[in-house]
């Protein structure tokens, strides 16, 4: 498998001028631990994620490094500290130094960057332009797929893949973070939603493309005031069978 089998196509990017306070709104809002950084010509220049707002003086948890080791690393390191600490515009907390896979990437060179970089996401390009990203959900979503001894997808399922993901991505009932895998014509959807009804319709969007044999529902449903999380009505069902 490749990495446009299973990536997720609605990236949510920010700038790098965007508030600090903005792009953790939106990764609350849309349910995501990361989001990719472009310029104004929509070129990736960056990404921000979850680990970029642990260390900040609004909370209290900046770092507090010793006298000594400070006179090691020395001042230039104190001033990075500061700036990613108190820092306002996203390019003042983002990393730069960017891993990027391409459409093709196979999965297993995809899981060798994420160990030796000890990152959970991987922006896919095509040029210097974001067209999607891979997570660690998605790779842990294509090997429950594998699970169930189904064959790898084929050019039909990619081509079914993309007409769901189509019908769906127009609609303001779109799940966050929605991802589809499809072999031989067996469907499963994952990603959030907020609101019960999104299910059916997500459902009978997928049932509604042409070459899908049957729908399975991994979505989840979150409440968007208390956070409380809940599996699928499919998904509890497995557990409890198993």
């Amino acid at each position: 498998m490749r990495a446009h089998q299973i990536m997720t196509r609605s990236v949510i990017s920010v700038t790098p001028d965007t508030s600090i306070v903005e792009a953790a709104n939106i990764m609350l809002k849309r349910h995501v631990s990361g989001l990719t950084v472009v310029d104004d010509r929509g070129k990736l220049v960056g990404v921000v994620s979850e680990g970029d707002f642990i260390r900040r003086s609004e909370i209290g948890t900046g770092r507090k490094r010793g006298r000594w080791l400070r006179f090691i690393l020395g001042p230039g390191t104190s001033a990075s500290d500061f700036v990613h600490e108190h820092g306002r515009k996203v390019a003042e907390v983002m990393t730069t130094s960017l891993v990027t896979i391409t459409e093709d990437t196979a999965l297993a060179e995809i899981v060798e960057l994420m160990e030796r970089n000890n990152v959970k996401r991987l922006p896919v390009v095509r040029g210097d332009k974001v067209v999607g990203i891979v997570s660690r959900a998605n790779l842990l979503q294509a090997v429950a797929g594998l699970a169930r001894e189904v064959p790898d997808p084929t050019a039909d399922d990619d081509h079914i893949r993309s007409r769901i993901i189509d019908a769906m991505e127009k609609n303001d009932w779109c799940p966050f973070g929605l991802n589809v895998i499809v072999r031989d014509g067996i469907v499963h959807l994952s990603g959030v939603i907020t609101e019960e009804r999104s299910r059916q319709a997500a459902v009978v969007a997928a049932e509604n493309v042409e070459g899908v044999k049957k729908v399975h529902d991994h979505l989840c449903w979150v409440d968007t005031m208390s956070g409380v999380y809940l599996n699928s009505p499919e998904d509890d069902e497995l557990a409890k069978a198993s």
